[in-house]
């Protein structure tokens, strides 16, 4: 672990107790529009808040180490209830009440843009991982000059590898 300074200042990513409107703000800075967002926020489907870092606790997904389409079909299928606890607004799946969803989570079902996207990732998670891959790429390139002719950053999935 670094300190302090080597953290992301504020600002830069999104504040996860706030709205649609912030989620835009933020990524649509960058250059992202509604699909690619809701794309990167496939990122939950891997790891878990911590309270002594966000104040948020817990996993989005049953399986935090594996990048599937779960996030999106819990956020459609489960129900969601706001978390009784000292610590800030989230929610928590009403069925086992291990998992959590931040505010802006749950914006993204109710917010009709946002929607149709997370719809189709829950269906689809081939879909999902490509579009998940693009988008991941381009966030990492961001600012970054490349030469004509320079490989790019490229995810594979583990059926594309075993094809390889």
């Amino acid at each position: 672990d670094q300190d302090v300074a080597f953290c992301t200042p504020d600002g830069r990513l999104p504040d996860g107790s706030k709205g649609q409107n912030h989620i835009r703000a933020i990524f649509g800075r960058m250059g992202f529009n509604d699909q690619e967002m809701v794309a990167l926020s496939g990122a939950h489907a891997v790891g878990r808040c911590h309270s002594d870092r966000s104040g948020f606790e817990g996993p989005w997904t049953f399986s935090p180490t594996v990048i599937t389409n779960d996030y999106y079909r819990l956020l459609m299928e489960e129900k969601w209830g706001w978390k009784s606890w000292k610590g800030p607004k989230q929610y928590e799946d009403n069925s086992s009440k291990s998992l959590m969803m931040l505010p802006t989570d749950m914006a993204l079902v109710q917010d009709g843009e946002f929607k149709k996207y997370v719809e189709l990732y829950a269906k689809d998670n081939q879909t999902f991982f490509k579009d998940f891959s693009d988008v991941c790429v381009k966030l990492f390139e961001l600012g970054v000059p490349f030469k004509e002719g320079t490989e790019r950053l490229r995810f594979k999935n583990s059926v594309e590898d075993a094809e390889a």
